[in-house]
């Protein structure tokens, strides 16, 4: 392991791609600090890692009774099978905005100590909410049974949807963890970002309870199309391909320049913090 990490240590700034080989090579730690971080959050808990389960549950029956009373919605589908596809897609992207954006923080000692690729970080907060959605899949195609729903073989598309999913969180995380060590008013800003953002999301209500001459906000927000996208998977509703498209592209230009800028500074962040 030491002889490992020892090989990301340089004197000078390193390719994009010969860092990315560094953070391969190290990908173990990725496995050991997402293990790490599921154990200290749910030891000693009666009920575990199913704690993951309460936020989205608690949110679904809330709105449920408050659209299906106050301001009922033709989904085509039952309402909470509606709901949950976007609050599956939503809370996983929360996760790794505000884990990954804040990770660096969180572990000054650990960056102190060790010398590691620090991307590494961020992508173990990923693998932890992997698990987390995990649960919250298995629960939604439960629901999905038995309301009678029919499973189609866009199902089959499930990996790129949800590594579509990744991305996004990671596109504005990478960027957040390189910029709260030297922005320390951003760490607290970006849990009322978050919630916030949720308004502005087509979580609980579907797309066309937007006027039509606003549908153009959609180009510039990724989130809402990935939800989109798990809709179109699980349900059958429709997507306009063009529009995904040019989302998921400025998703990858966010990824990739975050990238760059965390590499960049990966080497001052110990100075920082």
């Amino acid at each position: 392991m030491t002889r490992k990490l020892n090989k990301s240590i340089k004197a000078g700034p390193v390719s994009i791609w010969q860092y990315l080989k560094d953070v391969n090579s190290s990908r173990n730690l990725i496995f050991i600090f997402a293990l790490r971080d599921l154990k200290v959050q749910y030891a000693q808990t009666y009920l575990g890692i199913l704690w993951s389960l309460i936020q989205p549950v608690t949110g679904l029956i809330i709105f449920t009774l408050f659209f299906q009373r106050l301001i009922p919605l033709q989904t085509g589908v039952p309402y909470a099978v509606f709901a949950f596809t976007g609050i599956m897609g939503w809370f996983y992207f929360t996760a790794l905005v505000g884990q990954s954006g804040t990770v660096l923080m969180n572990n000054q000692q650990l960056i102190r100590k060790l010398h590691f690729p620090k991307l590494v970080l961020p992508l173990s907060k990923a693998l932890v909410g992997l698990v987390e959605f995990s649960i919250s899949l298995v629960l939604l195609l439960i629901m999905m049974y038995f309301s009678g729903c029919e499973f189609s073989f866009k199902i089959a598309l499930l990996p790129l949807v949800i590594l579509a999913n990744i991305v996004t969180g990671l596109s504005i995380g990478i960027w957040l963890s390189a910029l709260t060590v030297r922005f320390r008013d951003l760490h607290h800003i970006i849990p009322f970002l978050i919630g916030f953002g949720i308004w502005l999301t087509p979580v609980f209500y579907p797309t066309t309870l937007v006027p039509a001459s606003y549908n153009w906000v959609y180009y510039f927000h990724p989130v809402a199309n990935v939800i989109s996208l798990y809709r179109w998977m699980f349900i059958g509703m429709p997507i306009d391909g063009g529009q995904v498209f040019v989302s998921l592209l400025l998703v990858a230009v966010l990824f990739l320049s975050g990238l760059v800028f965390f590499i960049r500074n990966e080497n001052f962040v110990a100075d920082y913090l």
